[in-house]
């Protein structure tokens, strides 16, 4: 029990400090957060799945109920399978979807939209390993047997299928390309 409260105690404070005004109005800021509902899901269930089959018949149920309901209401899929260090802090929900055999570090920040998935075949079928105070922006994708060094932080709409060194920023190459002059106009279409 001492490792999960310790573990959540983090959870909530990486919400608490990101959170401003009254130290009462930020500790209800904080337990409304789609992300720590949805973490303290995680953890509940990650709890339950080491207790005595007599407590996990009445725990695991109301684990599965909570769980839909995190994915349901918030978009937020964070299985209790998933390894994932204590700090961990998600700013913003909607179309988050994590593996439940991926590895994440303590302190990491994540956004809305990104997936941390499995890809690959035999060998290199793998899911991502993420390192401390990692920072993934909305959008981003990794996947694969890949790793994600300490301190690194992925940008909006990055999709990362290799290995990140530490310290590194990682960015989509900005800009567009031209494809076509044609417009949007059917050739075939009478005016």
């Amino acid at each position: 029990m001492y490792k999960f409260a310790a573990t959540f105690r983090a959870d909530f404070q990486r919400y608490y400090f990101y959170s401003s005004g009254h130290p009462l109005l930020r500790m209800l800021r904080c337990w409304c957060a789609p992300g720590l509902q949805a973490i303290a899901v995680m953890r509940f269930g990650q709890w339950s799945r080491k207790r005595i089959l007599p407590l996990r018949l009445v725990c695991d149920p109301l684990y599965l109920v909570l769980q839909a309901l995190v994915k349901i209401v918030w978009g937020i899929e964070v299985p209790r399978g998933t390894q994932i260090g204590r700090g961990f802090y998600i700013g913003h929900f909607g179309g988050i979807n994590i593996s439940s055999t991926a590895v994440l570090g303590k302190n990491c920040n994540i956004s809305q939209g990104i997936t941390i998935g499995v890809s690959g075949y035999g060998d290199k079928k793998g899911v991502p390993i993420i390192g401390d105070n990692v920072y993934i922006a909305p959008g981003a994708r990794l996947f694969g047997k890949i790793s994600i060094g300490h301190n690194a932080k992925i940008g909006a709409n990055t999709v990362i299928h290799d290995d990140i060194p530490d310290n590194a920023v990682v960015v989509l190459d900005p800009g567009y390309r031209i494809l076509s002059f044609k417009g949007n106009i059917n050739p075939n279409q009478v005016e």
